[in-house]
């Protein structure tokens, strides 16, 4: 069985980020069917954040409430969206490695899991798709 990082961890001052189930319209699908049409996704994404309040030379950033030490999730959901509904993608993999590419331009994140799935493909499955981790 394949070993997973782990995304929250105190050792090395990372902090777990995520976004549950945003669900969207999106241009997406390789077969003739799929293209002029929109099809409904859901998108999980869990980001490790590196933690610089949690190091012992930063206590003085520990507790300070302030949005510019954290990764904005309202920026990252927003840029998530505009990237989806930028224009047709043929595959889930394309989008997820669109994702996290998006998700690993801020310098604090250092790994990140993408799911992408498609939820109306098959009447009899909740959802078909893609899962894929990238690290800096």
């Amino acid at each position: 069985m394949m070993e997973t990082a782990r995304l929250a961890d105190a050792a090395l001052s990372r902090r777990r980020m995520f976004v549950r189930d945003l669900v969207m319209e999106a241009r997406i699908g390789v077969h003739a069917h799929e293209h002029g049409r929109t099809q409904r996704i859901r998108v999980n994404l869990d980001l490790a954040v590196d933690d610089d309040g949690a190091r012992p030379l930063s206590r003085q950033a520990v507790g300070r409430d302030v949005l510019t030490r954290v990764v904005d999730y309202e920026h990252l959901v927003n840029a998530a969206r505009e990237l989806i509904v930028a224009g047709h993608v043929q595959l889930v993999e394309t989008l997820a490695e669109r994702l996290a590419e998006l998700c690993l331009a801020d310098r604090r994140v250092a790994l990140v899991r993408v799911r992408v799935e498609k939820l109306d493909v098959f009447p009899d499955a909740e959802a078909v798709g893609v899962e894929i981790e990238r690290r800096r």
